[in-house]
């Protein structure tokens, strides 16, 4: 039998058709897989697929064959589980910095990894439309310019904007370019915070990635490199709330007990939780100081109390009064 001009890529054909057509619960026929390879204009006899079989299953794609009327081969294991890919698809669609149309995209490549069956149970699960997402397309990219950036060790320009009452963009600084140092990608109530030093200041500098556009990689290498010299990634958006700027200091909070969980949960498991009465505790965290700090303590209503230190107590309650002072008898009215 003469081959055909793709018979070299018989092998190829056959990993594909196991990888969308098989799994664990589906198996496949000898006869489909000819039928299938026939489709692609590639020939193959029956016992010449027994052998390309085995051959894809030493090649580690875990093959077996299951006893059945006719004989089935079932591919039983994928580079991804489907509970792995449940988890990722899950995480695509809560993160809302990633658009809809992009969160479609990526939801439809993690289900090309399961297989069609797989993929039923993964389209299932998508939740994606009427959720609150990202306007800006961009940003993937922007990700990627900036690790570029900081593995280069090179600065960046780009754009930066806010949205008016009615959702148009107003860019700051009149549209100029701002140039900064990226030295970190932090995430933070599900957004992408990009921080940088900002030469302007002299100081560290939080943008929003989503915000950010035209963004370029410079020639110039990165300056501030003293100030991010001390700086630990892994804990730096735990003292911060929001990504707001502020001054970093020591506090001490206490809390009613059964606030021990979240607790725990923004600071870690290293934060060292002290026993004070039967009903609360206090704990002792470093914190940047800032609006969104006190917006944190507020949710907690009273059962949270910043004891000290007594200038960043003061800045609290003055941050109280001024929110009461909106509801004082004779305003709103």
């Amino acid at each position: 039998m003469s081959k055909s001009q793709n018979q070299k890529l018989k092998l190829l054909y056959m990993m594909k058709f196991f990888l969308d057509e098989s799994d664990e619960e589906h198996g496949v026929t000898t006869q489909q897989i000819i039928a299938y390879l026939d489709k692609n204009g590639i020939s193959a006899e029956r016992k010449s697929i027994y052998s390309d079989i085995e051959a894809l299953d030493s090649f580690g794609m875990n093959i077996i064959k299951r006893s059945a009327r006719p004989t089935q081969y079932c591919l039983v294991s994928r580079q991804f589980e489907l509970a792995e890919l449940k988890l990722l698809v899950d995480s695509v669609q809560a993160s809302r910095f990633i658009t809809e149309k992009k969160s479609l995209a990526l939801i439809t490549k993690l289900e090309a990894l399961a297989g069609k069956h797989g993929a039923r149970q993964l389209h299932r699960q998508v939740f994606v439309r009427d959720r609150v997402k990202t306007m800006n397309e961009s940003i993937y990219y922007n990700v990627d310019f900036i690790h570029n950036a900081i593995n280069s060790d090179r600065q960046i320009s780009f754009q930066y904007y806010d949205y008016t009452v009615s959702r148009k963009k107003s860019f700051r600084r009149g549209g100029a370019m701002y140039v900064v140092s990226p030295y970190l990608l932090a995430w933070d109530d599900e957004k992408y915070y990009l921080v940088a030093y900002d030469p302007l200041s002299a100081q560290k500098r939080h943008y929003r990635v989503d915000k950010m556009v035209s963004i370029s990689v410079l020639d110039a290498p990165r300056e501030g490199k003293e100030i991010f010299s001390s700086l630990d990634a892994a804990k730096y958006d735990t003292i911060h709330f929001g990504m707001f700027s502020g001054e970093e200091r020591r506090v001490t909070l206490r809390f009613a007990s059964r606030l021990a969980g979240a607790v725990i949960d923004r600071f870690g498991g290293d934060a060292i939780l002290v026993p004070d009465g039967e009903e609360h505790f206090t704990v002792s965290l470093s914190v940047v100081v800032s609006p969104q700090f006190f917006g944190w303590l507020c949710g907690f209503g009273a059962e949270a109390e910043l004891l000290s230190p007594k200038e960043t107590r003061q800045e609290f309650e003055k941050y109280l009064r001024e929110i009461t002072s909106l509801y004082a008898p004779g305003n709103g009215e």
